[in-house]
């Protein structure tokens, strides 16, 4: 009986209008409904298992993740497939259309993020932090660097390369960077924002490094948080 309750609010939400032509109205429809929007981040830089997307967003149940992929599904924004084998897992991603929504989602990233209520303090997944760095870049600063940067997050990996300005992020392992980071998500903010002293073992909770120090400070000069609104 509560999992119909809960299709049920699920069917009426998906079916609200706002009775606006406004594309923006379109895409609360979309992706107004709590959670939404962060499943997508989750699934910028690729498939994620139901269990992966879950771990990343605490506080999430099983039942409103379960609603909410479908609800991406419906509208063409996310899908789902096996992979082959050996892997054999169910997995969820973004439609090609899906993923054009990654710079809106840097934009209002970087643009909550001038809030005097915005709290560093908090969790953040690997695929946040990541987009962070995207958000967050000076682009005159990047066209001069170009690197490529590993970060070892605890059972994820992530691979930052810049070009052109910008910060291309894609997950999993790469071979022979510049540069690796290993840390957790705290450490990288204390590192990249906080600007704390670089250490070859992370001592004071910040990210590990392995590769040439000077290129590494260079590459977190890339990044600053933004001034805060009046």
């Amino acid at each position: 009986m509560e999992s119909e309750k809960i299709t049920e609010a699920g069917s009426r939400a998906r079916e609200r209008r706002y009775d606006d032509a406004c594309g923006t109205a379109l895409a609360l429809e979309f992706i107004g409904e709590r959670w939404s929007l962060l499943i997508m981040r989750e699934l910028v830089f690729g498939p994620r298992r139901f269990g992966e997307i879950k771990a990343n967003l605490p506080g999430i149940s099983a039942n409103v993740l379960t609603q909410r992929l479908e609800s991406l599904e419906e509208v063409g924004i996310a899908r789902r497939y096996h992979l082959p084998s050996p892997a054999n897992v169910q997995v969820y991603d973004l439609t090609e259309w899906g993923r054009e929504a990654a710079p809106l989602m840097r934009g209002l990233g970087r643009w909550a993020a001038r809030s005097p209520r915005h709290d560093v303090s908090l969790f953040m997944s690997g695929a946040s932090a990541m987009m962070s760095l995207q958000a967050l870049v000076d682009p005159a600063r990047a066209m001069a660097l170009p690197v490529s940067v590993a970060f070892h997050f605890p059972g994820e990996d992530f691979v930052a390369r810049v070009a052109g300005g910008e910060i291309l992020v894609s997950r999993g392992a790469v071979e022979g960077p510049d540069l690796a980071f290993t840390g957790d998500t705290m450490a990288m903010r204390r590192t990249i924002y906080g600007k704390a002293p670089l250490a070859r073992d992370g001592a004071g909770g910040t990210l590990a490094v392995a590769g040439d120090v000077d290129l590494a400070r260079s590459f977190i000069d890339l990044f600053r948080l933004p001034a805060k609104a009046a």
